[in-house]
């Protein structure tokens, strides 16, 4: 028999499911709450259907990129359907088929130094699904955030395991964290950033490392890495949003790999200073000495 959708209480109706886990007011506050998410593809079109379910009303959604073969193994909105459509645009009609009442702001452009302050506008978490190759965007969006006093969440999908790192505007910044200025090359900012990003490679166990390719910006990710992201980057929001949880800002981290069955949650005391992230940054800087040439 056809459902016919009734709107009177389909909000109620539709996320009920979620009550117990949250209260009756909470899931009003979610409803208010306003997610900004640059980035559509593997983690980023992940992390909004997943807080599109838990009941977050208001979403901002950017990037410039169009769906093809490649996104098929992780990226939710991927499919011979979507093909050469914008991302963002695929997902935010996802979202509006789970929610017909949700107010999705495309920014079809990405993110640019033009756009920035319109895209945050209103924002009260920001969500990092930006490309892992694309330093400049992502030091552009948590920067500006910063600025705003919005908290920004980040979550890298690595091997088959998710790092999660959340930066509060009173907290230690992005660029300290990750020793990141405006005088460094891409390449080097791309590997701070993977210094950064997971202080116990707990993935180099298992993971064929020939297969990244740092000049083609491409390299191994999965889409149960994804999900797991997800998973742990809506928790982090959502605790951030209803004030609950013991959420640690950086230089905290979370890292949980499945496949090896290790969880830890440590900080990285002084961020980039730190003398074990100089040792590693050293390191990488050597085997890839060929990147940083230009």
């Amino acid at each position: 028999m056809e459902h016919i959708l009734d709107n009177t209480n389909y909000y109620e109706e539709a996320f009920n499911r979620n009550i117990g886990l949250t209260s009756e007011p909470e899931q009003q506050r979610l409803k208010k709450a306003v997610i900004a998410i640059p980035g559509a593809g593997g983690v980023g079109g992940i992390h909004l259907l997943t807080l599109a379910r838990m009941g977050i009303g208001h979403f901002r959604l950017a990037d410039f990129d169009i769906y093809e073969t490649a996104n098929i193994n992780r990226q939710y909105g991927a499919n011979t359907a979507t093909f050469g459509k914008n991302k963002a645009e695929v997902m935010a009609e996802m979202v509006k088929g789970i929610n017909p009442d949700a107010d999705v702001a495309v920014f079809k452009d990405g993110i640019t130094p033009q756009n920035i302050d319109s895209f945050l506008e209103g924002a009260d978490i920001g969500l990092d699904g930006l490309d892992y190759f694309a330093p400049d965007a992502r030091r552009l969006f948590f920067n500006t955030a910063r600025k705003k006093g919005i908290p920004v969440i980040t979550a890298a999908p690595l091997g088959f395991g998710c790092a999660l790192i959340v930066f509060t505007p009173e907290a230690m910044s992005f660029d300290d964290y990750f020793g990141m200025n405006d005088h460094m090359s891409k390449a080097e900012k791309i590997l701070a950033f993977t210094v950064g990003i997971s202080p116990k490679p707990l993935h180099l166990r298992y993971m064929d490392t020939s297969k990244i390719d740092f000049k083609a910006g491409r390299g191994p990710a999965l889409a149960s890495s994804c999900v797991l992201c997800a998973s742990m980057a809506s928790t982090a929001a959502v605790g951030l949003l209803l004030k609950r949880g013991d959420i640690k800002p950086a230089p905290f981290y979370t890292q949980y790999d499945p496949y090896l069955g290790v969880y830890r949650q440590s900080r990285v005391l002084w961020g980039a200073k730190n003398p074990f992230q100089t040792l590693k940054r050293a390191i990488l800087r050597r085997k890839f000495a060929h990147l940083l040439v230009s």
